[in-house]
Parts: structure tokens; sequence; C-alpha cells
């Protein structure tokens, strides 16, 4: 501390403007300032607590340097990263990343694109001079796994090719934002080849309507379909290098540079057949489509390039395509029954697809479960017209493992009548689902039994999302809660939201009693609506979550839970305390007396562990010397996530109280 002092004295040239800093704070301001000057050394033979306050201070550069040899005297950097992103979010923007490898990941991951493409924030603006440096590029691009494909990207061809180097590495994820020309921006596809083809990316994202971008990435990397605008383009560029090729070659011997001897050279290539190599393949009415690579590495990279004919081809294993339309699915439907090294599909749209379309997919899927060579486990669509197209998709892939569906229901257009409408269907087989989602607005009486036939005929489902399945009026959640207790008896994650459960308690209850949850999420489910004594029957849903030995998140958002929080301390009494590390009671409208009160319960019977505690959007304005008192409480032995709230914002009134 005393040679951090001795740089302290320079305090008055770092800055010179904030007279409300502590010597310790200005000490760790010299040493990010002069980190180059004291040395690696001299920073990582600080003592732990010391170091553990200089993380909030360091740059991003500086945390990377010295995480390794930190992480070996068992040191975590997770404060330093939460740090950067608190402050390019800002202090009301609660982080929700739980490991050191995370929170480094999303900073180095947002920073690395920004200053990469160029784009203006606060952030960056204040720290330009440490993150517009090669040194700072490096050292996220050997972090991320993710990439944004933006314009431009050119420097990735020029000066910053070190750089793709790095990225073809590390990048597991390409996500494509913008359009590309495939006939002009040669550069995009270059980028994309050697992240797809030569680098280790396996999953690749398209965040805008193309079809004939689909249809090139697509091409080789497990589907033989060529759509018909990709095999006129292929042509018409094909042509276009031969005859160029051709008008070389043809200028070179007009010149003599080309009239060798036998002794000179042992194989010639006649111009001619180079004519007819172009006029056959003509004929052939098809084009070498592969050539396109070729050529790209050849133009890019002609010396580090691969030699003509060894340009590999990527398999892609997860797509997702977040603006599918008609057109996506025209390319999608007819590549799908080749794409054998397809592992997971995602398809989303802020409208329902047409029934002619999901149908079609279902149809595409059937093709390639039916060729025995399919790999696609995992699938995602949204958003379905109605819930009976599910049914659909389940019987085109009954192997798969994860299915996520959101159903908007459509008001006008025909139906497809489920064909099991039934309660049971005896003759659905057993299916190996893991882990199931669905998301939609209302239901009838007629889907939620196959959904609950479904659950009766995955008895290996370990995970389920159920999101706004209203009922109508006089009907209950029960029998979804009974199906569960009786026949997903593996069941780890359970997370409803928007289901209304004030009901059913006594199935709630049952349920906890009959399996083994790790994580519980009951968010918005109006719990204690119809309870007649609230904290009686709060008190034994308490109960019979701390007899859950397993449980380590639960969340009870949006349940207007309000004074009666106060009973949800219990959880960490008597002598089996819930070993709970995350609990989420956000936007409940707890006051700031209640949470007082809700602390020094919580104070006399501490969780066994740091508990992560979820504050957000409960009226803390309304008293904040007295928040800040509970939050001070907590503080031992919670981190509380809180964000700003305004009470005299009437619509945030209006949710707390809805």
């Amino acid at each position: 501390m005393l040679a951090m002092g001795d740089t302290a004295r320079k305090a008055d040239l770092i800055n010179p403007k904030d007279a409300c800093l502590t010597l310790k704070e200005i000490c760790f301001l010299a040493v990010r300032e002069h980190y180059a000057a004291l040395g690696f050394e001299a920073v990582i033979d600080l003592p732990t607590p010391l170091i553990k306050g200089l993380l909030l201070h360091l740059t991003v550069c500086q945390l990377d340097e010295l995480q390794p040899a930190l992480n070996k005297r068992g040191i975590s950097t997770h404060a330093g990263w939460i740090g950067v992103l608190q402050e390019m979010r800002g202090l009301n923007h609660a982080i929700n990343f739980h490991t050191e490898e995370e929170a480094k990941h999303e900073v180095m991951r947002i920073i690395f694109t920004l200053v990469f493409y160029g784009y203006t924030s606060q952030f960056v603006q204040k720290n330009i001079t440490h993150l517009n440096t090669p040194s700072f590029l490096l050292a996220a691009a050997k972090c991320i796994k993710y990439f944004l494909l933006d314009t431009p990207v050119e420097s990735l061809t020029s000066e910053r090719r070190h750089l793709l180097k790095l990225l073809e590495k590390g990048i597991r994820t390409v996500c494509v934002s913008k359009c590309m020309d495939l006939s002009d921006r040669k550069t995009d596809l270059y980028v994309l080849h050697r992240l797809l083809d030569h680098g280790v990316a396996k999953k690749v994202v398209i965040d805008v309507k193309c079809s004939l971008m689909l249809s090139w990435i697509l091409l080789n990397r497990g589907s033989q379909f060529v759509s018909p605008e990709l095999r006129s383009l292929m042509q018409r560029k094909m042509a276009t290098c031969n005859l160029q090729a051709y008008s070389a070659i043809a200028d070179r011997a007009s010149c003599g540079l080309c009239i060798k001897t036998a002794a000179s050279e042992d194989h010639v290539v006649p111009c001619k057949r180079l004519k007819l190599d172009c006029v056959e393949e003509k004929e052939a009415g098809k084009a070498n489509l592969d050539v396109d690579l070729k050529f790209l590495c050849q133009t890019f990279a002609p010396r580090e390039g691969p030699s003509a004919g060894a340009c590999p081809w990527g398999q892609i294993e997860c797509l997702e395509i977040r603006k599918c339309v008609s057109d996506t699915f025209t390319v999608l439907n007819n590549a799908l029954p080749t794409c054998f090294f397809l592992r997971s599909l995602t398809l989303h749209s802020i409208t329902s697809f047409r029934d002619a379309d999901v149908l079609g997919l279902a149809k595409a899927l059937k093709t390639l479960t039916e060729s025995c060579r399919s790999s696609l486990t995992e699938l995602s669509v949204s958003v379905l017209p109605y819930a009976g197209l599910l049914e659909f998709l389940l019987d085109a892939n009954p192997h798969l493992t994860s299915l996520h569906v959101e159903i908007q229901t459509a008001m006008l257009g025909s139906r497809l009548l489920l064909r099991h409408p039934g309660a049971e269907d005896p003759d659905m087989p057993e299916l190996p689902l893991q882990k199931l989602s669905v998301k939609v607005a209302e239901l009838q009486l007629t889907d939620l039994h196959f959904i609950t036939n479904v659950l009766r005929h995955s008895p290996h489902l370990t995970s389920l999302h159920i999101a706004g399945m209203r009922l109508p009026t006089g009907s209950s959640q029960s029998l979804l809660l009974s199906t569960l207790s009786g026949s997903n008896q593996l069941l780890r994650s359970l997370h409803l939201e928007d289901v209304k459960l004030s009901d059913c308690l006594p199935e709630i209850l049952n349920l906890l009693r009959n399996c083994k949850l790790e994580e519980l999420r009951l968010n918005d489910c109006r719990l204690l609506e119809r309870w007649s004594d609230k904290q009686e029957s709060l008190r034994q849903l308490v109960c019979a979550l701390r007899t859950l030995p397993s449980l380590h998140t639960l969340s009870l958002a949006q349940n207007r839970i309000a004074k009666n929080v106060c009973v949800l301390a219990d959880l960490f009494s008597g002598p089996s305390p819930s070993p709970l590390k995350r609990l989420n009671i956000s936007s409940n409208f707890i006051l700031p007396a209640e949470l007082l009160e809700f602390s020094r319960r919580l104070r006399k019977h501490p969780p066994p562990q740091r508990l992560t505690l979820d504050l957000r959007k409960n009226p803390g304005d309304r008293d904040p010397d007295t928040w800040s008192s509970a939050l001070h409480r907590l503080q031992p032995f919670c981190v509380s996530l809180v964000e700003g709230w305004s009470s005299s914002n009437t619509m945030a009134d209006y949710i707390s109280n809805m």
C-alpha cells in the first residue's frame, strides 16, 4: 500500500476534479493509470483485500491479463467484469451473470462489436484510450464466441487479418444481421466462409429476410439443395470466370508467352479445352457450385488460403432464423431432407406462420427423419397459428428431445382438427422429450387435453415451461399439475408463467412432494388471489418448498405477495433450511417497510449460503431511506438485484397493482 501511496502523490494528474475520492480509491486509480510502469508482478503480489477492491477500477485489458494469475491465487475477477457491465448499462440495470467467464464474455462481446464497427457509446468514448487499441481487439478476439457479421468487415482481409485468424479458432456462433449481395459483397462472404468452413463455428443466426443468403449458407454445409436463384447466380459467375480465364490465356498466347516446348514444360492445357469445358458444363445444365469458395480464398488469401480443390465445407449443427417468411420456408423445406448434420433448428417470426408453410416444414422433417440419418433433436418454432399444428410437428419427428413452440390464436382462416382430441390417446408412442416449452395466449380444453397427453407420454421430461395458458371461465389447471405429479417425476425445472394457480394449492403441494425440482418458477400465477388466509397458505407452500433438498432457484415474481413477503424468510428456518441460491421476488409491490421486516427475519435465520435476491420493480422509492436500510441489512448474506422504480409514473403504479 505504501508503493501505491507513492503513486497517489500524482493523483492530481489522474482526476483533479473529483475531491470526494478516498485515499484508497485514489491509489486504485493511480494503479490503473500507471499499470504498465508498476508491472504485472507488483499488482499480483498485493494482499487479497486490496486486489478485490482494485478489480472495480481496472480496464478490461488489465482484467484480462491478471485473471489467470489471480485465479491461481483463488481470486475471481467476477466483480471486475460485473463492474464494467454496470458502467456500460447503468447502475439501475440489474446484471444477471453468475460466473466469471459469463460476465467476461458478455463484456468482450459487446465492446468488441462497438469498437470493431466504430459504433458510438458513452462507455467507449469515455474509455477510448484503452479500447481503441490492437491489444484490446486481440484480447477480445481470443475470448468471444459470438460474432456479429455486419458491414464493413474489409479490415479483416487487410490490416486486421490477424484478428480473423483468432476469430476462426474461437467463434462458435455467427450472426448475419444484414442482407448480403452475393454478386458484389465478396468480403462479407469470404469472412463468413472462413468462420464457417475453416473455423470452428457450428451455429448460424440469420437476423435478416434473405432466402438467397440462406440457400448459399446451407449449400454443401449439410444440404444438397440449391435454390433456382442461387443456381442461376452461380452459373453466371462461373461463365464470367471462365470467359476471363480464357481471355487471359488467349492474350498470353498471342504475345508468345504461352508458346513453350515440351522440354521446357511437361504439361500444357490448350485454350480450346477450357472453352470446351465451359460449353460442356452449360450443356449438362449444372454449375460447379463450390467454385465460389475456391475463388474467395484465392482472391483474399492467395498465399495463406488452401490449394485449389482443398477448400473445406463446414457442417452447420445449429441454425436460427429470426425473421422467417414464406420465401424462407421455400428454401428451408427443400433443403431440410438432406441436412443430416443439423442438430438444432429455430424459426421465429413476429406474426403467425401460414398453415401451408408449417405443414411443409412437418413434411420436410418427416422426410429427414425417415432417412435414418437425421441428427435433429432440438426444434423451436414461433409463431404457430393454433395449437393443433403442434401435433403435426411431433408426428414428423418423434425423436425430438427438446421442443419449443409459441402459439398465437388466429381468429380467421381454417383450422386442422386435432386427430387426438380426447383426454387420453393410447396409440401415442412414448416420446423422448426432455425439454418442452409451450407459450400460448389462449387454449381450448381439447388443446389442454392434448398437452397433458403429451406430458403423459414423456416420462423422461426434465424441463417444462408453460406460459399464458388461459383456460375458459370455470376451468382449472389442476389437471395439468396432477399430470405432472403422476407422469413426470424426473422433472427438474418447472416454469409456469401467466397461468392461474390460485385454486390449485393442494395440487401444487402434492407436486412438490412427488418431484425433485431444482428450479421452480411460478411467475404471474396469481397465487394469493383466492387464498382466504394468505399468510397461512403461503406458509404451507414454504414448508413444502423447504423439504426439497435439490431446489436452488425459486421465482415467485408478479404474484402480489406485498406484505406477506416476511413469510418467505421461513424458507431458511428450522433444522433443515432450504439450500436456495436464487430467490426472485421482483414485481410484487413490496414496500420499503415490508422489505425491512423481511431483512430482520432473514437476519435471524440467514441462508446457509450467499443468496442472490431479485428485488427489481418493487416501489423502493416510496421511502428511500428505509429501502436503503433494508438493503444494508441484507448485504452480509444476500446479493441484491435492484433497478430504479418511479412511483410517480402512473403506468408503473398501474402495473404493480394488477
